[in-house]
């Protein structure tokens, strides 16, 4: 079935970089645009970052535009997003999803796959 799996969250100080990772399997992983969202505890979630299924396309919310870059490597049914200059307020459970089409919709509710999160905290 369906499934995507995040991993490399943890623990950063501020200032600090970090790479996620979405492994993806049992869908054809190149005709999905991939999106990243995440979640701080009482918040609702927010779109950070999508991908269209070529790569060639991206957005970014305004926060974190300039400091985190999403990727993907349709070979390897896997997409990144690497977040330099980390700050407190980034902390949240972090979370890929897949939109069957080019390009993401926006809204959560449009994703067809998610993950079960990767954590992010952000401290000193």
């Amino acid at each position: 079935q369906p499934q995507l799996v995040e991993s490399g969250g943890g623990l950063v100080q501020p200032g600090g970089s970090l790479r996620l990772s979405c492994a993806a399997s049992g869908f054809t992983f190149d005709q999905y645009a991939i999106g990243w969202f995440r979640q701080a505890p009482g918040g609702e979630r927010e779109g950070v970052s999508c991908i269209s299924t070529s790569g060639t396309d991206a957005n970014y919310e305004d926060s974190v535009r300039g400091r985190f870059t999403i990727s993907r490597d349709n070979a390897k049914n896997t997409a990144f997003l690497e977040m330099n200059s980390l700050k407190p307020e980034d902390t949240a459970v972090y979370y890929c999803a897949a939109d069957y089409r080019y390009y993401c919709a926006g809204l959560p509710s449009e994703f067809d796959y998610w993950g079960q999160g990767t954590q992010v905290t952000v401290s000193s």
